[in-house]
């Protein structure tokens, strides 16, 4: 069984910077892609970045980019989502999620679709 294992987050002022981890374990493939979402109070879910563990390609959301950096530890299975100049509108939950399946290729967009969910954690950005 897959899990994903989140750490990170917080409270931070604007303009700080903030780390969030993904750990994917059950994983018997090498084939999957790890995305991050997020919820603001009184929003729909975001997706907001993506990386593809074929080829390492990766997916910004316009409101993020330049902003948040996705990256990936393959030894350890682990994504991280370094997050630059944050504004209070990035005050959200943030949430990882996964897919994988042996000879699969991912390619990072808006649509990809995720079978496996990480627990959510809270980022506030104050002003």
């Amino acid at each position: 069984e897959v899990q994903l294992v989140q750490s990170g987050g917080g409270l931070v002022q604007a303009g700080g910077s903030l780390t969030l981890s993904c750990a994917a374990s059950g994983f018997t493939t090498d084939d999957y892609a790890i995305g991050w979402f997020r919820r603001a109070p009184g929003k729909e879910r975001e997706g907001i970045s993506c990386i593809s563990n074929s080829d390492g390609n990766t997916y910004y959301t316009d409101s993020v980019k330049g902003r948040f950096t996705i990256s990936i530890d393959t030894a350890k299975k682990t994504v991280y989502l370094q997050m630059n100049s944050l504004k209070p509108e990035d005050t959200a939950v943030y949430t990882c999620a996964a897919v994988g399946f042996p000879g699969a290729y991912y390619y990072c967009s808006d649509r990809q679709e995720y079978d496996y969910w990480g627990q959510g954690t809270q980022v506030t950005v104050s002003s």
